[in-house]
């Protein structure tokens, strides 16, 4: 009997060794990439262990280190049944409409204790859910988050429940929106800012009580920012201060531990993140145009902040990036006069379904250190000034069908090497100076597309 059981604990040891050792060899051992033909992982053993440590089914050893993700201290552990679910969602994360993976799969990272939480509550309840939904395979997390949100248990197990769980404390009392370690910025017509930066135990508990603690099923929020001592708050507050509205009438929706309204929002600026109660993105060009335009003016200058990347470089993916918000709420002219003159390279590239046609403002003259000026789908004119760059030498004016002439002054441009007019009207080029189109040659894998004849 002895020795069977010895084998059996044997062979699970064996087991478990085994699909570690698998997981390993699929997600951390470097693969051939198809396209660019280098080896490739798509994880350290850091976040592998991360995510094994994460799934609440995941055995461990009692005493177990989580924060020691060493392969010796991995091997000790029995990864859980939702293991291969999140690696899954790792792999192939839900992108917003930027499209970048990568950031995809920061975020996904960010909000691991997230998803902790709510494969708890699968486990917990899922012998409650219709037949259909107990697949955690048919869920990816934020639809999980949103079923389990919505979900309501049978009556008879809620009033079980309520006799054998502990009721957390009610902090319905407070006076107004104040709260030590932050500070009531704005009150305007429709919502409060509060603003709240630095990393102290003051501001670490403020953000804790504006987000609710985190019990977003009491109407509090579901920011990761939230939960007592959460180690989000210190790499967030360390880039930038946090904002949180709140809206100045609750329509007596509120959460059940402040008493704050549930309509509430946490913008962070520098990691371009502007949340909801239950951690949703919301579009902020139109909640500041629609719902709160007092609050345009004030936010300003945190925009400005991000306008120019390092070397003097302006990069516009309209209306995603932080420039491109910029246009959006104050005006692409507005943009033009709050950038330094010293600006080297200035980008921008329409990735919105609207069909911009912009008349582009004399001002864009002063940046004399320009050497590349790209305008891709927003151009109906240019001015004269655009002659005074002197130092271009790529001017890019692609996917511009309402741009109809070019004036004269470019043939000033002594410097420009390249002139990318695909996309626009055929006869455009025409419509600059005969000793200006001589200077150029047509590339001929590329209609539209010129350079200077060195020849």
């Amino acid at each position: 009997m002895k020795n069977i059981k010895l084998n059996s604990i044997l062979s699970r040891i064996l087991r478990e060794d085994s699909r570690l050792d698998v997981l390993i060899d699929k997600y951390t051992k470097p693969k051939k990439d198809a396209e660019k033909g280098n080896p490739k992982a798509l994880m350290g053993m850091d976040i592998l262990g991360q995510i094994i440590f994460a799934d609440p089914t995941t055995k461990k050893p009692e005493g177990t280190d989580t924060s020691d993700l060493s392969l010796e201290n991995l091997k000790a552990v029995q990864p859980g049944q939702y293991v291969n679910w999140m690696l899954k969602n790792f792999e192939k994360p839900e992108v917003d409409e930027s499209g970048n993976i990568g950031r995809a799969r920061e975020l996904f990272m960010e909000d691991l204790f997230k998803v902790t939480d709510d494969l708890v509550k699968f486990t917990k309840y899922k012998q409650y859910f219709p037949v259909d939904k107990r697949d955690i395979n048919k869920f990816t997390p934020s639809s999980l988050f949103t079923f389990l949100n919505n979900f309501e248990l049978p009556e008879r197990i809620k009033d079980k429940l309520k006799k054998s769980e502990v009721k957390k404390e009610i902090r319905k009392e407070r006076e107004g929106f104040r709260h030590p370690g932050a500070t009531v910025e704005f009150v305007g017509d429709n919502y409060t800012v509060v603003k709240i930066e630095g990393d102290s135990e003051k501001s670490r508990e403020a953000a804790s009580w504006y987000g609710g603690y985190y019990d977003y099923g009491q109407g509090e929020s579901r920011w990761c920012t939230s939960p007592p001592n959460s180690s989000h708050f210190q790499g967030y507050i360390k880039k930038g201060p946090l904002y949180v509205l709140l809206a100045n009438n609750d329509n007596g929706s509120v959460g059940g531990r402040t008493g704050l309204p549930q309509e509430r929002y946490q913008f962070h600026f520098p990691s371009d993140q502007f949340m909801d109660r239950l951690d949703h993105s919301i579009n902020l060009v139109d909640f500041l145009n629609d719902k709160a335009p007092d609050l345009k003016e004030y936010f300003k200058p945190e925009f400005a902040k991000g306008l120019v990347s390092s070397g003097n470089k302006i990069d516009i993916s309209y209306p995603n990036s932080s420039s491109g918000k910029y246009i959006a709420l104050y005006g692409f002219e507005e943009l033009i006069e709050n950038l330094p003159e010293t600006i080297t390279e200035f980008g921008f590239v329409n990735k919105s379904s609207q069909k911009l046609a912009w008349e582009i403002p004399a001002s864009i003259g002063r940046f004399k250190q320009l050497t590349m000026l790209q305008l891709d789908g927003v151009v109906k004119t240019l001015p004269d000034e655009i002659g005074g760059l002197t130092n271009l030498f790529m001017l890019v004016l692609s996917n511009n069908p309402q741009l109809k002439s070019l004036p004269a002054s470019i043939g000033k441009l002594n410097n420009i090497v390249v002139m990318n007019l695909m996309g626009c009207d055929s006869n455009l080029f025409k419509t600059l100076p005969e000793e200006v189109q001589k200077q150029f040659g047509t590339e001929s894998h590329a209609e539209q597309f010129y350079v200077h004849n060195t020849n």
